[in-house]
């Protein structure tokens, strides 16, 4: 039962690195080279949609690594795990604090009503961004090494 549940939290939270890692070095770029309004109301969107699911995806990862740190509490690697589980605290916490504010602001705007500094902010949290997804991938990295 045990290896299931960590094959499971390393597909959960493997997957949601790399949507992550999508949006930071893909879609985004995508959205940036579209004329015109196209980018930033891409962007409004992608918030919007994100912004309800990824919270969910978050806390279903550290709840899982959190079981399975518990579970296999006295197994080979729990101190990757209790480690992973830091990690996937520490992108909540960066995620509430730095940039779940500015996606909140950034998902309603439209070409009408975007602040004159919109470019600025989606900059910012782009760069936010990239460290989340350089602390994802040392998370997925530890939970990968506990299973060997």
């Amino acid at each position: 039962m045990l290896n299931a549940l960590e094959v499971f939290t390393v597909v959960v939270v493997g997957v949601m690195v790399g949507v992550e890692f999508s949006v930071a070095f893909v879609v985004n770029r995508i959205l940036d080279a579209l004329p015109g309004d196209s980018g930033q109301l891409g962007r409004a969107h992608g918030g919007r949609m994100l912004g309800a699911v990824m919270p969910v995806w978050y806390i279903t990862s550290l709840a899982l690594t959190a079981v399975w740190a518990i579970a296999g509490w006295h197994h080979h690697g729990t101190g990757l795990v209790v480690a992973a589980a830091a990690l996937l605290i520490l992108s909540v916490i960066m995620s509430i604090l730095l940039l779940v504010p500015i996606n909140n602001r950034g998902k309603t705007w439209t070409p009408d009503n975007r602040p004159a500094d919109w470019k600025q902010q989606m900059n910012r949290w782009d760069r936010f961004h990239y460290v989340r997804v350089a602390i994802l991938i040392a998370a997925l990295a530890l939970l990968v090494a506990a299973l060997v």
